[in-house]
């Protein structure tokens, strides 16, 4: 599987705008073995905690899904349009101002997490949550520290791509081709998983979904190899999803 930025197309109100990178802390999805850097950095120049440095290439509903955020969320907090054209060098809010309710339920797991990658990247904690597998299959590529940001789960094209756990979809779309379709489903206020490389999708942003809910068919990947790219952030960081599946 290759390495590569996760993109993502508008949320909500702003369906048609790019693409998206995943989830809490200055976060990009870069899947394994391609060597694309990728355009969000958790250093973020000084930036404080809950802010991010717009990088070239980012879009508002990219930034928002990276932070497991509603796009018109993102836009209220800082004052933009939610099909607003984003400067490099441009300061965000991320995270809620301390007033902001959200408009509707937010799924919890009890478990703190979140999704953001980079490189370089600490390897964050694991969370303190049993995921179920999207899918049954061989680990085609592992996760690696720095080199990668989740694994490949082989399979057949066709098959079945489960939620791992219950929460709500942030992201459905195709907004990235290297990616292909991809769906990124919010676990908690720090918790996100992310499911590449699926042929067609069976949910739509902003739906609540359960364990185990079929939410994609796999596809292939840019290689041809049938399969799921699964990811998990934890707390903006990359987290190693084997020790978190039920065994």
């Amino acid at each position: 599987m290759n390495r590569y930025r996760l993109g993502l197309r508008g949320l909500g109100g702003a369906a048609a705008a790019a693409a998206l990178t995943l989830l809490m802390s200055a976060c990009t999805i870069t899947p394994l073995g391609e060597t694309t850097a990728p355009p969000m950095s958790t250093s973020n120049s000084g930036v404080p905690a809950g802010y991010y440095r717009v990088n070239p290439g980012d879009t508002l509903a990219r930034v928002a899904a990276a932070y497991g955020q509603r796009t018109q969320d993102l836009a209220a907090w800082n004052q933009l349009p939610p099909n607003a054209t984003l400067m490099a060098g441009q300061v965000l809010r991320v995270a809620p101002p301390p007033s902001f309710a959200p408009a509707g339920p937010t799924p919890s797991l009890g478990a703190p997490a979140a999704a953001g990658v980079a490189m370089p990247v600490p390897v964050a904690p694991a969370p303190n949550i049993s995921l179920a597998w999207p899918v049954y299959g061989p680990v085609l590529q592992k996760f690696v520290p720095g080199t990668s940001t989740g694994i490949l789960i082989g399979g057949v094209a066709g098959e079945p791509v489960k939620a791992a756990a219950a929460g709500r979809v942030v992201y459905a779309g195709t907004g990235m081709p290297a990616y292909g379709p991809l769906v990124i489903i919010k676990h908690s206020d720090t918790l996100v998983t992310a499911y590449g490389h699926n042929g067609k999708l069976l949910v739509k942003e902003d739906d609540a979904v359960t364990q185990g809910q079929p939410i994609a068919e796999m596809g292939v990947n840019a290689q041809g190899v049938a399969g799921v790219q699964f990811e998990v952030r934890s707390n903006g960081q990359p987290v190693d999803p084997l020790p978190l599946l039920a065994h």
